[in-house]
Protein backbone atom coordinates (compact mmCIF):
# COMPACT_ATOMS: atom_id res chain seq x y z
CA UNK A 1 0.00 0.00 0.00
CA UNK A 2 3.01 2.32 0.35
CA UNK A 3 2.94 3.86 -3.16
CA UNK A 4 -0.83 4.25 -2.93
CA UNK A 5 -0.51 6.07 0.40
CA UNK A 6 1.94 8.52 -1.17
CA UNK A 7 -0.41 9.15 -4.11
CA UNK A 8 -3.38 9.66 -1.79
CA UNK A 9 -1.49 12.06 0.45
CA UNK A 10 -0.36 14.12 -2.53
CA UNK A 11 -3.98 14.81 -3.50
CA UNK A 12 -5.29 17.95 -1.78
CA UNK A 13 -8.92 16.95 -2.24
CA UNK A 14 -8.45 13.86 -0.06
CA UNK A 15 -7.71 13.50 3.63
CA UNK A 16 -5.82 10.23 4.10
CA UNK A 17 -5.50 8.52 7.49
CA UNK A 18 -3.15 5.54 7.82
CA UNK A 19 -4.11 3.03 10.50
CA UNK A 20 -1.88 0.11 11.49
CA UNK A 21 -2.92 -3.05 13.31
CA UNK A 22 0.78 -4.06 13.52
CA UNK A 23 0.28 -7.60 12.32
CA UNK A 24 3.96 -8.58 11.70
CA UNK A 25 5.33 -5.68 13.75
CA UNK A 26 9.03 -5.96 12.87
CA UNK A 27 8.54 -6.31 9.13
CA UNK A 28 5.96 -3.52 9.15
CA UNK A 29 8.26 -1.02 10.83
CA UNK A 30 10.99 -1.70 8.27
CA UNK A 31 8.62 -0.99 5.38
CA UNK A 32 7.33 2.23 6.95
CA UNK A 33 10.90 3.44 7.34
CA UNK A 34 11.95 2.49 3.80
CA UNK A 35 8.99 4.24 2.19
CA UNK A 36 8.98 7.21 4.57
CA UNK A 37 5.43 6.66 5.83
CA UNK A 38 4.26 8.10 9.14
CA UNK A 39 1.19 6.32 10.46
CA UNK A 40 -1.61 8.33 12.03
CA UNK A 41 -2.95 5.49 14.20
CA UNK A 42 -1.08 2.46 15.51
CA UNK A 43 -3.27 -0.06 17.31
CA UNK A 44 -0.28 -2.36 17.99
CA UNK A 45 -2.52 -5.41 18.35
CA UNK A 46 -0.08 -8.24 17.73
CA UNK A 47 0.83 -10.47 20.68
CA UNK A 48 3.26 -13.38 20.94
CA UNK A 49 1.55 -16.67 20.05
CA UNK A 50 -1.71 -14.94 19.11
CA UNK A 51 -4.17 -17.16 17.28
CA UNK A 52 -6.21 -16.11 14.27
CA UNK A 53 -9.42 -15.96 16.30
CA UNK A 54 -7.80 -13.62 18.82
CA UNK A 55 -6.29 -11.43 16.11
CA UNK A 56 -9.62 -11.18 14.28
CA UNK A 57 -11.43 -10.16 17.47
CA UNK A 58 -8.71 -7.64 18.33
CA UNK A 59 -8.88 -5.99 14.90
CA UNK A 60 -12.69 -5.79 15.02
CA UNK A 61 -12.59 -4.26 18.49
CA UNK A 62 -9.70 -1.91 17.69
CA UNK A 63 -11.31 -0.59 14.52
CA UNK A 64 -14.52 0.12 16.44
CA UNK A 65 -13.00 3.13 18.13
CA UNK A 66 -11.17 4.29 15.01
CA UNK A 67 -14.31 4.30 12.87
CA UNK A 68 -16.40 5.91 15.61
CA UNK A 69 -13.89 8.76 15.80
CA UNK A 70 -13.11 9.31 12.12
CA UNK A 71 -16.39 8.56 10.31
CA UNK A 72 -14.48 7.93 7.02
CA UNK A 73 -16.06 8.12 3.59
CA UNK A 74 -14.14 5.03 2.49
CA UNK A 75 -11.85 2.39 4.01
CA UNK A 76 -9.17 0.85 1.79
CA UNK A 77 -7.77 -2.59 2.58
CA UNK A 78 -5.24 -4.63 0.65
CA UNK A 79 -5.07 -8.28 -0.24
CA UNK A 80 -6.03 -11.21 1.93
CA UNK A 81 -4.62 -10.80 5.42
CA UNK A 82 -6.64 -11.30 8.58
CA UNK A 83 -6.17 -7.58 9.21
CA UNK A 84 -7.74 -6.73 5.86
CA UNK A 85 -10.69 -9.09 6.35
CA UNK A 86 -11.51 -7.93 9.89
CA UNK A 87 -11.08 -4.25 8.98
CA UNK A 88 -13.45 -4.65 6.03
CA UNK A 89 -15.97 -6.31 8.32
CA UNK A 90 -15.74 -3.53 10.91
CA UNK A 91 -16.35 -0.94 8.17
CA UNK A 92 -19.21 -2.96 6.67
CA UNK A 93 -20.97 -3.08 10.03
CA UNK A 94 -21.05 0.74 9.94
CA UNK A 95 -22.13 1.04 6.30
CA UNK A 96 -18.74 2.57 5.42
CA UNK A 97 -17.78 1.78 1.80
CA UNK A 98 -14.83 -0.60 1.51
CA UNK A 99 -12.33 -0.43 -1.34
CA UNK A 100 -10.50 -3.72 -1.89
CA UNK A 101 -7.06 -3.29 -3.43
CA UNK A 102 -6.02 -6.56 -5.13
CA UNK A 103 -9.60 -7.78 -5.44
CA UNK A 104 -10.74 -10.88 -7.29
CA UNK A 105 -7.84 -13.29 -6.76
CA UNK A 106 -9.06 -16.88 -6.43
CA UNK A 107 -7.84 -20.46 -6.13
CA UNK A 108 -11.39 -21.73 -5.40
CA UNK A 109 -9.88 -24.01 -2.76
CA UNK A 110 -10.65 -22.70 0.72
CA UNK A 111 -7.66 -24.51 2.22
CA UNK A 112 -5.05 -23.25 -0.27
CA UNK A 113 -3.87 -20.73 0.70
CA UNK A 114 -5.28 -20.90 4.20
CA UNK A 115 -6.79 -18.71 5.59
CA UNK A 116 -6.11 -16.19 2.79
CA UNK A 117 -8.60 -17.66 0.30
CA UNK A 118 -11.38 -17.25 2.84
CA UNK A 119 -10.19 -13.76 3.81
CA UNK A 120 -10.25 -12.34 0.29
CA UNK A 121 -13.60 -13.91 -0.58
CA UNK A 122 -15.16 -12.44 2.57
CA UNK A 123 -13.73 -8.99 1.75
CA UNK A 124 -15.16 -9.15 -1.75
CA UNK A 125 -18.59 -10.02 -0.34
CA UNK A 126 -18.54 -6.78 1.65
CA UNK A 127 -16.69 -4.38 -0.64
CA UNK A 128 -18.11 -1.45 -2.60
CA UNK A 129 -15.09 -0.68 -4.79
CA UNK A 130 -13.01 -3.44 -6.39
CA UNK A 131 -9.47 -2.72 -7.61
CA UNK A 132 -8.64 -5.81 -9.63
CA UNK A 133 -5.03 -6.27 -10.71
CA UNK A 134 -5.88 -8.09 -13.96
CA UNK A 135 -8.74 -8.80 -16.34
CA UNK A 136 -8.87 -12.37 -15.03
CA UNK A 137 -9.44 -11.04 -11.50
CA UNK A 138 -12.22 -8.86 -12.91
CA UNK A 139 -13.78 -11.89 -14.60
CA UNK A 140 -13.72 -13.81 -11.31
CA UNK A 141 -15.66 -10.99 -9.68
CA UNK A 142 -18.15 -10.79 -12.53
CA UNK A 143 -18.87 -14.51 -12.17
CA UNK A 144 -19.66 -13.80 -8.51
CA UNK A 145 -22.24 -11.19 -9.59
CA UNK A 146 -20.23 -8.11 -8.65
CA UNK A 147 -21.62 -5.20 -10.73
CA UNK A 148 -19.23 -4.36 -13.57
CA UNK A 149 -19.30 -0.63 -12.81
CA UNK A 150 -17.77 -1.29 -9.38
CA UNK A 151 -14.73 -3.11 -10.77
CA UNK A 152 -11.62 -1.23 -11.90
CA UNK A 153 -8.70 -3.07 -13.50
CA UNK A 154 -5.69 -1.15 -12.18
CA UNK A 155 -2.70 -3.48 -12.11
CA UNK A 156 -1.23 -4.32 -8.72
CA UNK A 157 0.30 -1.72 -6.41
CA UNK A 158 3.05 -4.23 -5.55
CA UNK A 159 4.60 -3.45 -8.96
CA UNK A 160 4.45 0.27 -8.16
CA UNK A 161 6.35 -0.43 -4.94
CA UNK A 162 8.88 -2.65 -6.68
CA UNK A 163 9.67 -0.05 -9.33
CA UNK A 164 10.06 2.62 -6.66
CA UNK A 165 12.57 0.39 -4.86
CA UNK A 166 14.58 -0.60 -7.94
CA UNK A 167 14.69 3.05 -8.98
CA UNK A 168 16.20 4.00 -5.63
CA UNK A 169 18.82 1.27 -5.87
CA UNK A 170 19.67 2.25 -9.44
CA UNK A 171 19.96 5.97 -8.74
CA UNK A 172 21.73 5.87 -5.37
CA UNK A 173 25.23 4.38 -5.67
CA UNK A 174 25.85 4.62 -1.92
CA UNK A 175 22.64 2.72 -1.21
CA UNK A 176 23.54 0.03 -3.75
CA UNK A 177 26.93 -0.37 -2.08
CA UNK A 178 25.40 -0.68 1.39
CA UNK A 179 23.01 -3.36 0.15
CA UNK A 180 25.87 -5.32 -1.42
CA UNK A 181 27.94 -5.04 1.75
CA UNK A 182 25.08 -6.55 3.75
CA UNK A 183 25.64 -9.91 2.01
CA UNK A 184 29.42 -10.48 1.95
CA UNK A 185 28.88 -14.24 1.84
CA UNK A 186 27.37 -14.18 -1.67
CA UNK A 187 29.70 -15.82 -4.18
CA UNK A 188 29.63 -14.08 -7.56
CA UNK A 189 31.05 -17.23 -9.18
CA UNK A 190 27.95 -19.20 -8.21
CA UNK A 191 24.34 -18.82 -9.32
CA UNK A 192 22.04 -17.79 -6.50
CA UNK A 193 18.88 -19.76 -5.67
CA UNK A 194 16.77 -17.49 -3.48
CA UNK A 195 14.14 -19.23 -1.33
CA UNK A 196 11.16 -18.10 0.72
CA UNK A 197 8.71 -20.53 2.30
CA UNK A 198 6.31 -19.95 5.16
CA UNK A 199 2.68 -20.60 4.19
CA UNK A 200 0.65 -22.38 6.86
CA UNK A 201 -0.59 -25.09 4.49
CA UNK A 202 3.05 -26.06 3.86
CA UNK A 203 3.97 -26.50 7.53
CA UNK A 204 5.10 -29.95 8.66
CA UNK A 205 5.84 -32.68 6.14
CA UNK A 206 5.50 -30.44 3.09
CA UNK A 207 8.08 -28.03 4.52
CA UNK A 208 10.42 -30.96 5.19
CA UNK A 209 10.05 -32.10 1.58
CA UNK A 210 10.89 -28.58 0.32
CA UNK A 211 13.97 -28.45 2.52
CA UNK A 212 15.19 -31.84 1.32
CA UNK A 213 15.05 -30.45 -2.22
CA UNK A 214 17.22 -27.51 -1.14
CA UNK A 215 19.79 -29.95 0.29
CA UNK A 216 19.90 -31.79 -3.03
CA UNK A 217 20.32 -28.59 -5.00
CA UNK A 218 23.03 -27.39 -2.64
CA UNK A 219 25.15 -30.39 -3.70
CA UNK A 220 25.80 -28.60 -6.99
CA UNK A 221 29.16 -26.80 -6.86
CA UNK A 222 27.92 -24.00 -9.16
CA UNK A 223 25.00 -22.78 -7.01
CA UNK A 224 24.43 -21.11 -3.66
CA UNK A 225 21.13 -21.40 -1.79
CA UNK A 226 20.00 -18.44 0.32
CA UNK A 227 16.94 -18.71 2.56
CA UNK A 228 15.74 -15.74 4.67
CA UNK A 229 13.75 -17.77 7.20
CA UNK A 230 10.34 -16.55 8.34
CA UNK A 231 10.09 -15.95 12.12
CA UNK A 232 7.21 -18.43 12.57
CA UNK A 233 8.58 -21.11 14.94
CA UNK A 234 6.88 -23.89 12.97
CA UNK A 235 8.90 -22.82 9.92
CA UNK A 236 12.20 -22.26 11.73
CA UNK A 237 12.18 -25.63 13.48
CA UNK A 238 11.93 -27.61 10.23
CA UNK A 239 14.34 -25.43 8.26
CA UNK A 240 16.99 -25.56 10.99
CA UNK A 241 16.67 -29.33 11.40
CA UNK A 242 16.85 -30.18 7.69
CA UNK A 243 19.09 -27.43 6.27
CA UNK A 244 21.03 -26.07 9.22
CA UNK A 245 24.12 -28.26 8.75
CA UNK A 246 24.60 -27.73 5.01
CA UNK A 247 27.47 -25.39 4.18
CA UNK A 248 26.10 -24.35 0.78
CA UNK A 249 22.71 -23.36 2.23
CA UNK A 250 22.81 -19.97 3.94
CA UNK A 251 20.02 -19.33 6.44
CA UNK A 252 19.54 -15.71 7.45
CA UNK A 253 17.05 -13.62 9.36
CA UNK A 254 14.26 -11.98 7.32
CA UNK A 255 15.51 -8.86 5.55
CA UNK A 256 13.77 -5.57 4.91
CA UNK A 257 12.13 -4.75 1.61
CA UNK A 258 15.04 -2.98 -0.08
CA UNK A 259 17.46 -5.74 0.87
CA UNK A 260 15.06 -8.35 -0.47
CA UNK A 261 14.63 -6.49 -3.74
CA UNK A 262 18.44 -6.46 -4.02
CA UNK A 263 18.49 -10.24 -3.45
CA UNK A 264 15.82 -10.80 -6.10
CA UNK A 265 17.92 -8.79 -8.54
CA UNK A 266 20.95 -10.93 -7.68
CA UNK A 267 19.11 -14.26 -7.92
CA UNK A 268 19.28 -16.66 -10.84
CA UNK A 269 16.17 -18.61 -9.77
CA UNK A 270 13.60 -17.93 -7.06
CA UNK A 271 11.75 -20.68 -5.16
CA UNK A 272 8.79 -19.36 -3.19
CA UNK A 273 5.33 -20.01 -1.82
CA UNK A 274 4.70 -16.25 -1.57
CA UNK A 275 1.97 -14.60 -3.61
CA UNK A 276 3.63 -11.21 -3.98
CA UNK A 277 6.92 -12.60 -5.23
CA UNK A 278 5.07 -14.36 -8.05
CA UNK A 279 4.11 -10.87 -9.22
CA UNK A 280 7.34 -9.02 -8.45
CA UNK A 281 10.07 -11.33 -9.75
CA UNK A 282 8.88 -11.36 -13.40
CA UNK A 283 9.38 -7.58 -13.52
CA UNK A 284 13.03 -8.30 -12.71
CA UNK A 285 13.32 -11.04 -15.33
CA UNK A 286 13.68 -13.83 -12.77
CA UNK A 287 12.15 -17.32 -13.19
CA UNK A 288 9.93 -18.35 -10.28
CA UNK A 289 9.15 -21.89 -9.17
CA UNK A 290 6.09 -21.79 -6.92
CA UNK A 291 6.18 -24.17 -3.97
CA UNK A 292 2.42 -24.68 -4.00
CA UNK A 293 -0.02 -26.99 -5.77
CA UNK A 294 -2.39 -24.19 -6.68
CA UNK A 295 -2.07 -20.43 -7.04
CA UNK A 296 -4.38 -17.43 -7.21
CA UNK A 297 -1.88 -15.88 -9.62
CA UNK A 298 -3.03 -17.93 -12.61
CA UNK A 299 -2.16 -15.06 -14.94
CA UNK A 300 1.52 -15.59 -14.13
CA UNK A 301 1.26 -19.30 -14.90
CA UNK A 302 -0.51 -18.57 -18.19
CA UNK A 303 2.07 -15.92 -19.12
CA UNK A 304 4.91 -18.33 -18.45
CA UNK A 305 6.61 -16.17 -15.80
CA UNK A 306 6.12 -18.74 -13.01
CA UNK A 307 5.64 -22.49 -12.77
CA UNK A 308 3.83 -24.47 -10.10
CA UNK A 309 6.03 -27.24 -8.71
CA UNK A 310 4.37 -28.06 -5.39
CA UNK A 311 6.44 -29.37 -2.49
CA UNK A 312 7.55 -32.76 -3.82
CA UNK A 313 11.32 -33.07 -3.46
CA UNK A 314 11.93 -34.76 -6.80
CA UNK A 315 9.86 -32.30 -8.79
CA UNK A 316 11.43 -29.23 -7.20
CA UNK A 317 14.91 -30.59 -7.92
CA UNK A 318 14.04 -31.57 -11.51
CA UNK A 319 12.49 -28.20 -12.41
CA UNK A 320 15.29 -26.20 -10.82
CA UNK A 321 17.94 -28.37 -12.48
CA UNK A 322 16.30 -27.71 -15.84
CA UNK A 323 16.50 -23.95 -15.29
CA UNK A 324 20.16 -24.33 -14.36
CA UNK A 325 21.10 -26.41 -17.40
CA UNK A 326 18.73 -25.44 -20.24
CA UNK A 327 19.30 -21.83 -21.30
CA UNK A 328 16.44 -21.82 -23.83
CA UNK A 329 14.07 -22.94 -21.09
CA UNK A 330 15.46 -20.29 -18.75
CA UNK A 331 15.04 -17.54 -21.34
CA UNK A 332 11.41 -18.57 -21.91
CA UNK A 333 10.69 -17.26 -18.40
CA UNK A 334 12.83 -14.17 -18.66
CA UNK A 335 11.27 -12.69 -21.80
CA UNK A 336 7.61 -13.03 -20.79
CA UNK A 337 5.61 -9.88 -20.09
CA UNK A 338 4.56 -9.36 -16.48
CA UNK A 339 0.73 -9.46 -16.42
CA UNK A 340 0.47 -7.56 -13.13
CA UNK A 341 0.97 -4.03 -14.21
CA UNK A 342 3.12 -1.14 -15.32
CA UNK A 343 3.68 0.72 -12.06
CA UNK A 344 0.65 3.02 -12.42
CA UNK A 345 -1.88 1.13 -10.30
CA UNK A 346 -1.83 3.64 -7.45
CA UNK A 347 -2.54 6.53 -9.83
CA UNK A 348 -5.52 4.67 -11.31
CA UNK A 349 -6.97 3.90 -7.87
CA UNK A 350 -6.73 7.54 -6.78
CA UNK A 351 -8.40 8.63 -10.00
CA UNK A 352 -11.38 6.34 -9.40
CA UNK A 353 -11.75 7.62 -5.83
CA UNK A 354 -11.78 11.22 -7.04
Amino acid sequence: MAPLIHKLRSEERLQTIVCLTAQHRQMLDQVLDIFGIQADIDLNLMKQGQRLTELTASVLHGLNGVLDTLHPDCVLVHGDTTTAMATAMAAFYRHVPVGHVEAGLRTYDMLHPWPEEMNRRVIDLMATHYYAPTSQSRDNLLRESVPAERIHVTGNTVIDALLMATGRIRDDAALALRLAEAFPFLDSDKRLILVTGHRRENHGGRMESMCRALKRLADRPDVQVLYPVHPNPDVRKVVDEVCGDRRNIILIEPVDYLHFVYLMQAAHVILTDSGGIQEEAPSLGKPVLVLRDITERQEAVAAGTVKLVGTDTERIVAECERLLTDDDYYQSFVHCRNPYGDGQASQRIVATLL
